[in-house]
């Protein structure tokens, strides 16, 4: 297979493309406006994942700005990962977002439609869901490819970008949710990051769907872990955020496991899940979630023994798909 240029030559990418086991995490947005609240998380991941995400208003709750985030993460030469989320801007505002972040060295964009606000804690906040996830990748595709705007007005300098979307394998109809994969990475993801994966037996059913279409060539998919603190944490997760699936025997195990090792067993149970996911054909990382609990980030990577990265054997490169040409007409 020939070699095609870098997207973006994000260093997320380039460890993607070389083979090794990648690793993002969630940098949590602070309810603050000093930097050095980003900066203190930052330092904690920064030292064992390759690319850090900085979330985007998550659960539909007002934080400091992904863009704001990725500003002080690029000043400061950390990796970032930029997160739009449609749910809070329409085409313009997107847009111009996309030509700012590239501007400050934004290389990765991961693609959102986003929680509705009804789940958050402003509910009366208007939505505006111009876009969905999958007309945004179209839309930043033709901005990278095509050099225009969705107008069809020309870019001066065209931005580039390695583009994300998120997956939930776990949501019902579980037997269609390949099929929403694929969409997006027909719409031009270059890579995926799934939401917390708990059941492996469901997870390992999605992939044999997705492998079944050859998706595992065409796009790195990278599955979501994170640590529970206990059972009480692992059943507010379950009841009050969106598309998260955490199955009884994950609950019943933490809530016989005695209080003072809690923690512990929380992060025993992420650390088996990464070690079994790692196994799967098709998967290319892990993207950890640890909410307010950045500290553990570094404890779990080490003890799936993911650092220093290493190629997994018998690794082949996801073939790159034609994306030169999408359609303007798809995009509302």
């Amino acid at each position: 297979m020939s070699e095609r240029p870098l997207r973006a030559d994000s260093r997320l990418e380039r460890v993607l493309r070389s083979g090794r086991f990648a690793v993002t995490a969630e940098l949590n947005a602070p309810d603050s406006a000093d930097p050095e609240d980003v900066y203190r998380n930052a330092l904690v991941l920064a030292e064992v994942c390759d690319a850090i995400n900085a979330t985007d208003g998550s659960g539909a709750n007002c934080h400091m700005s992904s863009m704001g985030c990725c500003a002080l993460l690029t000043r400061a030469g950390y990796e970032p990962v930029l997160q739009v989320s449609c749910r809070d801007r329409n085409r313009i505002a997107i847009q111009g977002d996309l030509l700012g972040a590239a501007a400050m060295g934004v290389k990765n964009v991961l693609c959102l439609t986003g929680d509705d606000v009804t789940v958050g804690d402003q509910p009366e906040a208007k939505r505006v869901f111009d876009l969905d996830s999958i007309q945004l990748l179209r839309t930043a595709r033709i901005m990278c490819e095509q050099g225009v705007f969705l107008s069809g007005r020309r870019l001066t300098t065209p931005p580039r970008f390695f583009l994300g979307a998120a997956a939930n394998p776990f949501v019902p109809p579980l037997e269609y949710r390949h099929l929403r994969l694929a969409k997006k990475v027909a719409a031009g993801a270059d890579f995926i990051q799934t939401q917390y994966c708990f059941d492996i037996r469901i997870f390992r059913e999605y992939m044999r769907r997705v492998r079944d279409l050859g998706l595992h060539r065409q796009v790195y998919i990278l599955v979501g872990v994170g640590p529970l603190r206990s059972e009480k944490a692992a059943e507010f997760m379950r009841t009050r955020v969106p598309g998260v699936w955490i199955p009884d025997e994950i609950v019943e195990r933490l809530r016989k496991t005695p209080k003072k090792r809690k923690r512990e067993e929380g992060i025993r149970i992420c650390v088996e899940i990464i070690e079994q996911v790692r196994e799967i054909e098709g998967v290319h990382g892990i993207h950890v979630m640890a909410y307010r609990q950045e500290e553990t980030v570094a404890e779990i990577i080490h003890r799936a023994g993911l650092f220093p990265r290493q190629a997994r054997p018998g690794w082949q490169r996801p073939r790159r798909r034609d994306t030169s040409s999408p359609q303007l007409g798809r995009v509302k």
